[in-house]
């Protein structure tokens, strides 16, 4: 195996990506941003490239984060921008590899993915070992997924990370709850019954760079905490951390009449676990609802 000298980042001006190459700089391997501007100014990031012309010569690892915003009305039109910043960026990706060399190719392809691709499951504790779902996320995150695994064919290490909801301060999703919550006006999504598979930034961080270094790590992997919750004790724990009740729940019909389909989701649940990360010997340094959220409320 060829050291990772050089990984390349697709999405690195994201919420997830815009962290990693600090922390790729710490352990000796420089980063090459990769943005639709083609330019930025994050610390080390010593090379920019956009997706529409990737160049991967060089490279040993590749990170594809990209994926337009799904918290958002579901269109007809943002519906075409979801598979194509997922899938059809993913085929690009792989389009760059096979035109290089075998023997000058990426060695891991770190690719997105989602917990949605379990759809909504109730209480089965779901592992990477767990039959896919149904429904419009379960079948655009397979898509996303066949896309990546055409790189096993190029003899390329694929590790699709099945990502839950992302906690950290500077993530939309975490600020719109706080916002919410400090406003004394948070509660329960519907029955609160559906299951949040959460993960602090950090330890989301930690598994990515687990799944480049960890060369018997292959295939999908949950990145998700150990400890999912449902969505009633989430709202419960986050409201205490914040010192604010948690009395104004939000109706499952008045969720998908002002969100649509994403409404429909956010009432959906999936227990993963993290188990592959687990048994590749990651250890979580928030593993709880309760560390993580003391860590971003200060």
């Amino acid at each position: 195996m060829r050291q990772i000298q050089r990984a390349a980042i697709i999405g690195v001006t994201g919420f997830v990506g815009r962290g990693l190459p600090l922390l790729l700089a710490e352990t000796g391997v420089t980063c090459t941003g990769i943005s639709r501007s083609g330019s930025g100014t994050l610390p080390c990031v010593d090379d920019w490239q956009t997706p529409a012309n990737l160049d991967l010569s060089g490279h040993q690892a590749v990170i594809n984060l990209a994926g337009e915003p799904i918290d958002q009305r579901w269109s007809e039109k943002t519906r075409r921008s979801f598979h194509e910043s997922r899938v059809g960026l993913t085929r690009q990706v792989v389009e760059a590899i096979g035109k290089l060399p075998a023997d000058a190719r990426p060695q891991v392809l770190v690719n997105a993915s989602a917990v949605g691709i379990y759809g909504d499951r109730g209480d089965q504790i779901l592992t990477e070992a767990s039959a896919l779902g149904s429904g419009y996320l379960a079948d655009l995150c397979s898509d996303w997924e066949e896309a990546a695994l055409e790189a096993q064919a190029l003899g390329v290490r694929v590790v699709r990370m099945r990502i839950g909801i992302v906690l950290g301060r500077d993530g939309s999703a975490f600020k719109k709850l706080l916002l919410v919550f400090k406003s004394g006006i948070g509660g329960r999504l519907g029955t609160g019954q559906q299951w949040m598979p959460w993960i602090h930034l950090d330890d989301l961080h930690a598994a990515i760079l687990h799944g480049l270094f960890s060369e018997n790590l292959t295939g999908p992997v949950n990145g998700t905490s150990p400890t999912p919750e449902r969505n009633c004790d989430f709202t419960k724990k986050l409201a205490a951390a914040l010192h604010r009740p948690a009395i104004f729940p939000v109706p499952g019909f008045a969720l998908k009449l002002a969100l649509g389909g994403f409404g429909g989701a956010l009432l959906a649940g999936q227990r993963a676990l993290p188990t592959a990360l687990q048994a590749a010997g990651l250890r979580f340094k928030f593993p709880t609802l309760e560390s993580a959220l003391a860590d971003l409320i200060r």
